[in-house]
């Protein structure tokens, strides 16, 4: 539970963009340094379309691997810019910003950026 003062202000993003992040991304991960070892046959349409991809754009999917890493680590940066903008000055709750972010890009980057500072986070 955060402060009232807003310091520690921290939540974890939820479980659906927790478990489809890690998916896709270890999903990516396999494709781009294991291909070989896919199953591409028992995927279905993922496993032609993903087969398909590493034949013909394995250069750009490794690439590509490299820049979503750099996105998720420039968008934890800026989470760590707007802690400082709403206050959030714990070291412990800045670090879990951080980490998360990091692991989760935008599902907890809008988390952070929806608080208001001296306030409550909007709710949906």
């Amino acid at each position: 539970m955060a402060k009232s003062d807003g310091s520690s202000y921290f939540r974890r993003t939820s479980l659906f963009w927790i478990v489809t992040v890690t998916l896709s991304m270890g999903y990516y991960t396999w494709a781009v340094f294991r291909p070989q070892q896919i199953p591409y046959d028992t995927l279905g349409p993922l496993g032609d379309l993903t087969q398909y991809l590493v034949k013909e754009y394995h250069g750009i999917m490794y690439k590509g691997w490299w820049i979503s890493w750099a996105v998720h680590l420039c968008e934890a940066l800026l989470a760590l810019k707007v802690c400082s903008d709403k206050g959030i000055d714990s070291p412990s709750t800045r670090l879990l910003w951080f980490v998360q972010t990091v692991l989760f890009g935008f599902a907890s980057l809008g988390l952070l950026l929806k608080y208001k500072a001296g306030g409550r986070a909007k709710r949906h």
